[in-house]
């Protein structure tokens, strides 16, 4: 190697030093929403688990539930925002294609000459954001490194969209990575599968709204937006005979079994989809499984985190436990790990 250039420091292990979220203040029960798509507060119940979801008011940004988020992780890492040496966000709800979200949440913390960039992975995104988290802080690229997930996926919905409004919603969760003694962040078991992109998709792309924009006017007619979309049944037909390879991959790269579970924290997709893994996966009853679904429905990107802060906040999981993370959605894609349980504010 030529003389001038230095190798990187040895791999160390890494861990969750801190947890944050942040929930949007407004509350919409699932009676808010039934009128609009022909269906019943039952039928919500049944189909996905879900009771009640949040949705973001105007002031409620990415940026601005991201830098929440963020601050009460950096909190519970007892850190200032000076030892961060990257920020890596997940979403799919930013409306810009730029600049980053991560950049602008970087400098609202007052972070200077922060490497940021977003990642955009659909539900697997906070997943796929740590591994790249772990990654920087092993191959000595940064020491600490900020993971965000965040969602407004309520700006992305058909009110009346029978398979989609009841489902999404908005939120935020954070993350600090950083070196620790001992490994608390197995490798990241991940894929994708583009055959099944329809699955869950934006149903038209901006150069064909601006065309249709054009038209419509040109017609006296309003133009129909773009909005997401869902074949419910196909994403929950891949999950089901899927995951449990993909969990079991997680499991095997870490080097543990069911058994040394305490904790399991799949993305609030569907609570069918989280039963059916349960069963097939064949984990103890002493097993703490996320169920945030019930009160914040699917934040995709910020599903991950905010289940975890769940767990915590209502002590059926506790700073330490080895859970293992799940995420799936759009893609298809998915991304798991096993993690030491972090502190949270």
């Amino acid at each position: 190697m030529p003389a001038h250039i230095t190798t990187a420091p040895p791999t160390v292990h890494t861990a969750l030093l801190g947890l944050g979220v942040y929930r949007p203040r407004r509350v919409v029960p699932n009676s808010e929403i039934v009128e609009r798509i022909d269906s019943t507060d039952e039928w919500i119940r049944t189909r996905s688990g879900i009771t009640a979801r949040h949705w973001a008011e105007p002031d409620e940004t990415i940026v601005s539930m991201s830098t929440a988020a963020a601050r009460d992780a950096l909190s519970a890492a007892g850190m200032d925002v000076d030892q961060i040496d990257a920020v890596v966000l997940a979403t799919s709800s930013q409306m810009v294609l730029g600049p980053s979200a991560g950049a602008v949440v970087a400098t609202e913390l007052g972070m200077q000459n922060t490497a940021a960039y977003d990642v955009s992975a659909g539900c697997a995104g906070f997943c796929y954001a740590l591994g790249n988290a772990a990654s920087l802080v092993r191959a000595g690229q940064a020491r600490n490194v900020l993971v965000i997930g965040v969602e407004r996926l309520s700006d992305l919905l058909d009110p009346t969209d029978r398979t989609c409004a009841f489902i999404f919603a908005d939120g935020a969760g954070a993350a600090i990575v950083g070196p620790a003694e001992e490994e608390g962040i197995g490798p990241v078991a991940w894929g994708s599968d583009g055959s099944q992109t329809d699955a869950i998709k934006q149903d038209k792309d901006f150069q064909q709204y601006f065309g249709e924009v054009d038209a419509a006017l040109a017609g006296g007619q309003t133009p129909v937006r773009p909005y997401i979309r869902m074949n419910g049944a196909a994403v929950f037909r891949w999950a089901v005979t899927f995951l449990e390879t993909a969990c079991k991959d997680a499991l095997a790269k870490s080097g543990v079994t069911v058994d040394d579970l305490d904790a399991f924290v799949p993305h609030q997709a569907n609570s069918r989809i989280t039963d059916a893994l349960i069963r097939t996966l064949g984990l103890p009853d002493t097993v703490a499984v996320a169920r945030d679904i019930a009160e914040t429905g699917n934040t995709s990107a910020a599903s991950i985190p905010m289940a975890m802060e769940e767990l915590l906040r209502s002590g059926a999981s506790k700073p330490g436990d080895t859970a293992l993370l799940l995420g799936f959605g759009a893609g298809l894609s998915y991304a798991g790990q096993v993690v030491r349980m972090p502190a949270i504010a």
